[in-house]
């Protein structure tokens, strides 16, 4: 199982090597291989073309909310399973952006989350199968600055925000009054400071601040588990997929790095209601 830690040290010597670089030298450094080494234990990684696939925008429109999308690919005959899918975005000053822990029998296909990019960088999806494997994609996004942009709402607005929930939950096409399949939304209200944003009045660094902890379950069954850092957006959110066990509830429960703890439950639409 891969290890939850998401390792902020590291990703502080990382800004400081990279901005003591000359720009040239910056381009041609390729952070992976030390990402591999330092964040997987140089476990092996298999081509994961036909297991996991990430989705962004080549050119972000903003840097500090950029859309990604991570999709399992396993064939229906496929015994193994994925177990959980982290995500690294290589030149961000903390790399590993998400661990995704998938719940045992909730068959989560397909989550999308927003992100903050700092620098132009490939990204890495690396999913863990339920036999050990590793598997690995990527792709390239042109961002830069994400990580310090200023906040979207001031911090009196975020203040009364900071731990509400919503939950949204969406028809899908080949959903009939049998079927179990659900797409669902989760969204926390939170700032999600990254510790490199500057209060533009007193010109000082505003503290890392910001949900590491996400655990989301029907009734008390893991559908899916997201232990984040600095580089998810402000106000997290989470769509994805899952198959419905028939719970009654579906559950959210958020921790920040300042020890809150956000819980909230919602009563489970039945398809066509």
């Amino acid at each position: 199982m891969i290890g939850h830690s998401l390792r902020l040290s590291l990703g502080a010597t990382l800004l400081g090597l990279v901005l003591a670089m000359p720009a040239r030298a910056e381009e041609a450094y390729d952070p992976w291989p030390g990402l591999v080494q330092d964040i997987f234990a140089n476990r092996p990684m298999n081509d994961g073309s036909d297991v996991i696939g990430i989705e962004m925008p080549y050119r972000a429109e903003d840097a500090a909310i950029v859309p990604v999308t991570l999709r399992t690919k396993l064939s229906p005959g496929d015994s193994r399973r994925v177990r959980a899918i982290t995500l690294v975005i290589d030149r961000n000053p903390a790399p590993m952006a998400a661990i995704f822990e998938l719940g045992p029998d909730a068959n989560v296909t397909e989550i999308s989350a927003r992100v903050r990019v700092n620098n132009y960088t490939d990204v890495h999806a690396v999913a863990e199968l339920s036999d050990g494997q590793l598997y690995v994609s990527k792709t390239y996004v042109k961002a830069s600055g994400g990580c310090s942009a200023p906040a979207g709402k001031n911090a009196e607005e975020a203040k009364n925000r900071l731990g509400q929930m919503r939950y949204r939950q969406f028809a899908r096409a080949e959903e009939a009054p049998a079927s179990r399949i659900r797409e669902a939304q989760i969204m926390v209200g939170h700032p999600n400071n990254s510790g490199l944003q500057m209060d533009q009045v007193t010109q000082l660094y505003i503290p890392a601040f910001f949900v590491n902890q996400l655990r989301l379950t029907q009734d008390d069954s893991l559908v899916l588990s997201m232990e984040g850092g600095i580089s998810i957006s402000e106000d997290p959110n989470l769509r994805f997929t899952y198959v419905s066990n028939g719970a009654k509830y579906f559950r959210a429960e958020a921790k920040d790095t300042d020890g809150h703890v956000f819980r909230s439950e919602w009563p489970v639409e039945k398809p066509g209601t």
